[in-house]
């Protein structure tokens, strides 16, 4: 047991080091090679923010474990909105100006809602991860378009002053090391949970809802804060959003790929999704705005998020029986 405690927070720290080191090797090689910043800021910071998540589930979808996949998938999501945007508005009002985001929370909508619809027969087989990674590569190739024809959009300015300066050799290394250390550190953090998830008899769907879901989301919440604290409030919207929709699409895409779910517990759909999905609802109107008033997460709104994630966390716990 404490073998599996101490593999669990020595892999959640390096998968943390290695995800900011892999997108910032990432991000500076896309800026060597002439990419716009916009694309950068949509494809390749939104991509590897979830690159932890990808992995992991990947992993967790090899070794046999594809509930801790579709686990750590939604329970991301969750957190992103719920505790990530909730914490970073009751900091700092979180101000909407990108039109890139704007146009991204409907596409976030529908890909919530079809993941939805997926689930309603307790089961996603292959023809549906599939589906998933035709939408993921559909999102790619509308993101860079979307990029391409926004250029003087505000994202723009915030991922730019994000990218750190670093010759193209250095950046080649340190894409390359975070990548390998991000596969090992995710395995590790695979073989902890399970062992924690059986020692304590839970199942491997709440542990990947709540300790993965947390641990594969600290980079969004690094970088939500660092680009609130700089007022590049668009960054920290255009993080979570795109996450959001990688994590459904990708993540779930290449679990289920990997390893068919042949039988989904049924409050996957009735808590887990609805909740995602609340979420998901409530993220649209506050970006969206309400009688002429600039789309914003004020304080308040940030404290209910905060609230929903700490009441959906202590439901997981007493559904587990750990409270």
């Amino acid at each position: 047991m404490v073998l599996y405690g101490l593999g669990l927070v020595v892999g959640l720290a390096v998968l943390v080091w290695s995800a900011g080191k892999f997108i910032e090797g990432a991000a500076s090689v896309a800026k060597h090679l002439g990419m716009p910043m916009l694309l950068i800021g949509v494809l390749v910071v939104g991509f590897g923010t979830s690159a932890p998540e990808m992995v992991v589930s990947a992993m967790a979808a090899l070794e046999g474990n594809p509930a801790l996949a579709l686990g750590n998938a939604i329970g991301s999501n969750i957190v992103n909105i719920a505790l990530i945007l909730g914490l970073t508005a009751v900091i700092a009002p979180i101000v909407v100006h990108s039109g890139i985001a704007k146009k991204e929370l409907p596409l976030l909508l529908g890909i919530s809602l079809l993941s939805g619809l997926l689930l309603l027969d307790g089961r996603l087989g292959m023809g549906e991860g599939l589906v998933l990674l035709a939408g993921f590569f559909g999102l790619i190739g509308w993101s860079v378009v979307a990029a391409l024809r926004g250029k003087k959009d505000t994202l723009a300015t915030g991922v730019e002053a994000e990218i750190p300066a670093m010759a193209l050799g250095v950046s080649v290394v340190w894409l390359a090391l975070g990548l390998v250390l991000l596969v090992a550190s995710s395995r590790l953090l695979v073989w902890s949970a399970v062992g924690i998830a059986e020692a304590f008899g839970v199942s491997d769907l709440i542990i990947g809802l709540t300790i993965v879901a947390f641990g594969t989301s600290l980079p969004e919440l690094a970088a939500s804060l660092v680009a609130v604290q700089k007022k590049e409030h668009d960054l920290a919207i255009g993080n979570v959003v795109g996450s959001n929709m990688f994590n459904i699409l990708a993540v779930v895409g290449i679990a289920t790929v990997l390893h068919p779910m042949e039988s989904i517990a049924s409050e996957v759909l009735s808590r887990d999704w609805m909740v995602m999905m609340g979420l998901t609802l409530a993220l649209f109107v506050f970006c969206y705005g309400r009688k002429g008033r600039q789309g914003r997460i004020n304080r308040l709104e940030g404290a209910a998020l905060l609230g929903v994630y700490v009441g959906y966390t202590l439901l997981l716990g007493l559904s587990a029986g750990a409270l």
